[in-house]
């Protein structure tokens, strides 16, 4: 009957949705956001980006917003980070984040004598994506600084660092705090855009019913945070420290 056919149509959509969201989601994700600081705020009133348009999250405070950005950062650890060559070039590398100065600035540990150093010689814009296993995602835009201060250095080192600059025999490259080839990467965020996933049945579920009813689903808790969003959020962080 009528009755039957529609139930097994949508049942196989959902079948189909299930194996076949985590594979797509991605794609209508990064088509559909930006974290430029110059369209953060616009919205979209001819709704030519139903995606966005229905998972945008405007009515959350600066505060939770980058409180949560920075949780979701620290629980996902590495990072990969992207700079650009003296030839133009986008090169992208895996970091781990070492720490956060100032409540939200990452810091890397990094050798002097390594490619992205030079990158950033060049051109001191970088990106930083974060992805974990459930589809959350964070892409944000920054400038980072070269450090070389022995105090930060120490405060941040690890003597797991020793493995990856190894120890050159000369009692000064040992791969140690003092090592002169040790720096870290400080870098200062601008804007970003991040996702953070709603459970798995939910997005399936609301998946299905796109699928169906041709709505854009409602899968994420889609946020931007602009470059003046980040300096008053500083501005607060610096006034909370003086007092």
């Amino acid at each position: 009957c009528i009755r039957d056919r529609v139930s097994t149509q949508s049942t196989g959509i959902l079948f189909y949705s299930i194996h076949s969201f985590n594979s797509i989601q991605f794609n209508l994700l990064m088509s559909s956001t930006t974290h430029s600081s110059n369209n953060t705020n616009n919205t979209n009133t001819n709704n030519d980006d139903p995606y966005k348009e229905k998972n945008l999250e405007r009515d959350v405070s600066v505060e939770q917003k980058v409180k949560d950005l920075l949780s979701f950062a620290e629980d996902c650890k590495f990072t990969m980070m992207t700079t650009r060559s003296k030839s133009g070039s986008l090169v992208s590398r895996c970091m781990a984040v070492a720490g956060k100065e100032n409540g939200m600035d990452f810091l890397f540990h990094t050798n002097t004598e390594t490619g992205k150093v030079d990158d950033l010689s060049f051109d001191s814009h970088v990106n930083l994506s974060f992805l974990d296993s459930s589809g959350s995602w964070a892409s944000i835009s920054g400038v980072a600084e070269v450090v070389t201060d022995r105090e930060l250095i120490k405060k941040h080192y690890s003597p797991a660092l020793r493995a990856w600059l190894g120890d050159h025999g000369d009692g000064v490259r040992d791969g140690g705090p003092e090592d002169p080839r040790l720096a870290v990467l400080l870098v200062t965020a601008k804007s970003a855009t991040y996702a953070l996933s709603h459970n798995f049945l939910t997005r399936n579920v609301e998946f299905a019913k796109g699928l169906i009813t041709g709505e854009a689903p409602k899968v994420n808790r889609l946020r931007e945070i602009s470059e003046d969003e980040f300096m008053s959020f500083r501005r607060a962080s610096e006034d909370k420290r003086s007092l």
